[in-house]
């Protein structure tokens, strides 16, 4: 007989709730029931940042240091949170960020996370580190939307890999399979993992493709010079990718205003300006920081998503008053994933679609165009 999992309390890992605990009101909520539903070195695996957490809790502080101003007296009678991205009609400017092994925090995974994006409406970006099939994500998409009668956009995440007729190969396989995007994650492709994954999860559209591994010694390279500082992402590679795909390209990693302005006049069609959740490298700005900076370098035809931290609807309002399109998330749905599977992400993206509505009330704001840096103080 096994011995039962552990969660990172001590206890024996809880399996999904069947339906909404009463006691979950917003996103934090889910984080605090996750822990007791998913095994403990995959709860640090989900949770931790890079070194000392630095990064990772500054995301949260600088979306709390802005501060709204209300604007009470405002005609809402036809308002909505409706939006356009990419050629997509979109219920809100909310959609799931690329998140990796969604198995760790349930048993169905991605296809769990697939039918509830379908339900509300929204967009989901599918990692190439997804625990199921990007084929078989798609189907589950396409199925859900068929019984619901209303569908949702999905982008397929794309990290290169070590040889290009690979990358190809899954660039091919999502057009076939019907995603509508690319999103080439550039600031994660040299990052420390101790994390070795559990019996039954794997990166399964990566199957029987190599990967490359690296230990340092004491003696020899320990980074420079070494096989996998040939994958760093570079200009070539994005030249490489643009002439590959007819479908919107979007680059996923970036801070700095001049090289986002040069990622655009290579071809990119939108931008993901994040730090990767803290994930990558400590002491690292963040994204809200430097988003008007780059709104300001690529200028209003370029969509501009935000991520890292973002857990509730008045950080959406901030981030589109900054120059955001949308906003991804991305911890939070495996937190409402493991506790009560599609239920739960379907919940969370209703809390946050809620909260959303509820400071755009509050703002004066009827559509997703009148957030204006207006609504911020100081301006």
């Amino acid at each position: 007989m096994h011995a039962p999992q552990l969660n990172a309390l001590g206890a024996p890992v809880r399996a999904a709730h069947g339906q909404i605990p009463a006691d979950i009101a917003c996103a934090a909520d889910y984080e605090r029931h996750a822990i007791h539903h998913i095994e403990a070195h995959a709860w640090r695996h989900i949770q931790g940042g890079a070194d000392q957490n630095l990064t990772l809790t500054h995301n949260r502080q600088a979306w709390d240091g802005l501060r709204l101003l209300p604007q009470p007296i405002a005609d809402l009678g036809h308002a909505h949170t409706r939006t356009t991205l990419l050629g997509h009609d979109l219920a809100s400017p909310i959609l799931l960020a690329p998140v990796a092994y969604q198995c760790l925090a349930h048993p169905e995974g991605e296809l769990a996370t697939v039918r509830a994006a379908t339900a509300l409406q929204t967009g989901m970006l599918v990692s190439t580190l997804s625990s199921y099939t990007l084929e078989d994500i798609a189907q589950a998409g396409k199925a859900a939307a068929a019984e619901m009668g209303q569908g949702a956009p999905r982008w397929f995440q794309l990290y290169l890999q070590p040889d290009r007729a690979h990358s190809l190969q899954l660039i091919r396989r999502a057009e076939a399979a019907g995603y509508t995007a690319i999103v080439w994650t550039v600031d994660a492709s040299i990052k420390r993992s101790g994390f070795a994954l559990p019996y039954g999860v794997e990166a399964a559209n990566l199957r029987d493709m190599p990967h490359t591994t690296h230990t340092s010694a004491l003696q020899g390279p320990i980074l420079f010079g070494t096989p996998l500082m040939q994958q760093a992402p570079s200009w070539d590679d994005l030249r490489w990718l643009r002439a590959r795909t007819q479908l919107p390209l979007i680059v996923k990693g970036i801070l700095s205003p001049a090289q986002a302005r040069q990622v655009v006049a290579y071809g990119a069609d939108a931008l993901v300006v994040s730090n990767h959740g803290g994930r990558v490298l400590d002491g690292v700005v963040s994204p809200v920081e430097v988003l008007p900076a780059i709104a300001a370098a690529v200028g209003a035809g370029t969509p501009l998503l935000v991520d890292s931290g973002v857990r509730y609807g008045t950080d959406v309002v901030k981030a589109l008053a900054l120059g955001a399109h949308a906003v991804l998330i991305g911890r939070p749905q495996m937190h409402a994933l493991a506790t009560a599977g599609l239920l739960g992400v379907a919940h969370l993206l209703h809390l946050l679609r809620a909260e959303l509505e509820l400071a755009m009330a509050h703002l004066g704001c009827a559509r997703v165009a009148d957030i204006t840096p207006d609504i911020l103080w100081p301006r």
